[in-house]
This record gives structure tokens, sequence and C-alpha cells, in this order.
């Protein structure tokens, strides 16, 4: 065999690696969520976002939750039998409202129990998701975020601010506008949020979280620890299963650059150092 048709192997062979590496973790997460089914007797979603790399420009690609997402999870949950119960494995920096309040809506529809699993964040929409669920399961490093409604690059509850602070006369007709839409924004995400707690909790409880995390009291990029989500009253417990960190290491990030964090990935005792 010459060395131009070794070359040409060696192009085949390379142009497949990808292929070849995504089919098998493809595999090996339906293999490992079958194993979670089976132990917790469940219907498992992994609901994970992470930065993908398009494979013709090679750019990373953030994701978000979609339509798509909305979709594909109301159809999981339709073919769930109402007595069986479902765990999410969610992972996302947030999104579409309307997908995720879809995706909520369903989950609180449904007769058997909802499991939310965090390992790591579930910021904006994620945590609309969250909130919908029985008990939320998080990492003791994870976190929830606010859900303090965004018009466009702006906060609603900074846009009302100006209503507070200066005199209506100087005030444009488009910020007013604006803060008609402001406060209307915030009374739907608190209503919301409301109706998704208010048969785990008595209402003014639910009123209290709804306006906690609706009316603007952080940043929305804010990290709700899991001591502050327990304190706003939400069930939420740190019993996270291995196998949902297995599933997580399934979900890598886009390798095309140098990774900024490198280590050796097996546990490390005062056994193994010696």
């Amino acid at each position: 065999m010459d060395f131009l048709s070794l070359f040409w192997i060696f192009i085949m062979l390379s142009s497949l690696q990808p292929l070849l590496r995504k089919k098998m973790l493809e595999s090996a997460r339906i293999k490992l969520l079958e194993r979670i089914e089976q132990q917790r007797n469940s219907r498992v979603i992994a609901f994970i976002h992470r930065q993908e790399t398009m494979s013709f420009l090679g750019f990373p690609l953030m994701r978000y939750i979609d339509i798509n997402d909305s979709e594909e999870i109301l159809r999981a949950i339709k073919l769930t039998d109402k007595n069986i119960p479902i765990d999410i494995i969610l992972h996302t920096p947030g999104g579409l409202v309307l997908a995720s309040e879809q995706i909520a809506n369903a989950l609180k529809k449904h007769p058997a129990k909802v499991t939310v699993f965090v390992p790591h964040y579930a910021m904006s929409g994620g945590t609309l998701i969250a909130l919908a669920a029985d008990e939320i399961v998080m990492d003791e490093n994870a976190v929830l975020g606010p859900l303090d409604p965004q018009l466009g690059q702006k906060p609603a509850a900074s846009v009302l601010k100006i209503l507070e602070q200066k005199p209506i006369d100087r005030i444009s007709d488009d910020t007013l506008i604006l803060a008609d839409l402001a406060k209307k924004a915030i009374n739907q995400i608190k209503n919301l949020i409301v109706n998704l707690l208010k048969d785990k909790m008595d209402l003014q409880k639910a009123e209290s979280i709804a306006d906690t995390l609706a009316s603007g009291r952080w940043t929305h990029d804010y990290p709700i620890t899991v001591e502050e989500a327990k304190q706003l009253g939400l069930n939420v417990n740190t019993e996270m299963p291995e196998e949902v960190y297995q599933l997580m290491a399934l979900y890598p990030q886009s390798t095309q650059v140098r990774p900024s964090v490198e280590y050796i990935p097996v546990p490390k005792t005062k056994e193994s150092s010696k």
C-alpha cells in the first residue's frame, strides 16, 4: 500500500472519529438513563444545556431553553403513565419564558411525584421549572436564580423605579409604555409562581416566595444557594445520587481549545495517596 493510500485512510478515519465518539456518548447516556430509571422506578429526563460547537465553523454556541425543548419534554411527559414519578436532571442558564412556563405547568399537572435534580445550576427559566417539582435535589454548591422579568436588556423592576424617582412630566412616552409592560410582566410571573407553589404550601407563603423571586431584590444573575432556597421555604435537599454526576460527565463541553480546568478524574483519599 503506497503512502497516498495510507494518507486517505488516515483522513477518512479522522473524519469518522467525531461521529463515532458522538455515537458512543449517546449510547452511554441511554444506558445510564435506563439504569437510573430502574433504580428509581421513574421516568428520567435529562434537560442539560452545555456550550456546544458548530461543526462547520467551529465557534461556541450557547444553549438556552426554547420551544423545541418544551415540545420534547411535553412529549416525554405524555408518554409517562400518571402513576410513574418523573425525575428531571436540570442544568440550564434559563431561556424563553413561554417554553419554561409550558414545561413547569405540565410538570405541575403530573399526578405522580416530580423531582428536579440540580447538579450545578438552574437559573431563570430553570428555576421556574424547579418550582413545579414536589422536591428539588441540589448539589451542596449548586444554585438557582431569581425570576425577575427582563424587558430586552432592562430589568422590569428597575424600569418601574423610574416612576418613583422622576416626575411624570419628565418621563418619555416610550419609558411610560415600558413601565406599563414591566408592571404587567412582574404581576404575571408572580401569579405563575404562586400557581406553581400554592398546592405545596399555604397561599401566604407562596406569595412571599413569589415576591422575593420576581420583585427585583437581586440582580438577574444572583446565585441562590441551597441555604437561601431553604430559607425561602422551598423543599430542597442535597441527597444527590452519584449517577447524576456520572450523567453530567457524559455531556462534555466543547474541547476545541485547551481546557481551563484539568485534574485526574478519580476519587482522592488519604489511602489512595499512600
